[in-house]
């Protein structure tokens, strides 16, 4: 394995990254998910592993999460509208940022429920980053139930508002229906 690139391919080392510089990173940082993305406990930072065909660790990309507080001005007015929002872009350009802000500002006067499937929007560990403020996060143990924990949510905490990261497959999209149809407010990104 090598350091290869990071921000537009600038190397950061000659030497080469050895198994041991990779293990090192990997015993130091939360549990590897279903979907190979793990957290530092109370910071927004993701770190996901690429591995070989036999499972074992041969690249990490790390990825540093913000709180970035006014990134929903501009779309403040849609946000308190209460009508359901659907936050598209490729993969980089701050969706979940402002979901975060989203759920943060949101929360100051409606019960919101962010649904966490990664980690992402309220960071690892138990205790939700700051960034998210009053609201309330549940934890999906795997990619392949974000769906259900999705009507979970609904249908046991009661929320005025759900928000949810990466929305992506048929079920999820039903999901999100159920959510409207139920007069909960949906507030959600894709990749597009």
């Amino acid at each position: 394995p090598e350091a290869r690139f990071l921000d537009h391919e600038a190397i950061l080392d000659e030497r080469e990254v050895a198994d041991d510089d990779l293990n090192y990173v990997a015993t130091r940082i939360g549990d590897f998910g279903d979907d190979n993305r793990a957290g530092i406990p109370r910071t927004l930072h993701r770190i996901s592993a690429m591995r070989n065909r036999k499972g074992r660790i041969v690249g990490l990309t790390c990825r540093v999460g913000r709180a970035v507080y006014g990134t929903i001005d501009i779309i403040s007015d849609i946000v308190e509208s209460g009508k359901s929002i659907l936050l598209l872009g490729r993969p980089g350009v701050g969706k979940t940022t402002m979901l975060r802000e989203v759920a943060r500002v949101l929360a100051e006067q409606k019960r919101v429920v962010v649904v966490d499937t990664s980690n992402e929007i309220a960071g690892d560990g138990d205790i939700p980053h700051p960034g998210i403020g009053r609201a309330r996060r549940m934890q999906v143990k795997t990619p392949a139930l974000q769906h259900a924990v999705m009507i979970e949510a609904v249908e046991n905490h009661m929320p005025e508002v759900i928000v949810i990261d990466e929305i992506g497959t048929e079920l999820e999209a039903t999901a999100a229906r159920t959510i409207a149809e139920r007069g909960v407010q949906l507030v959600a990104t894709a990749h597009g």
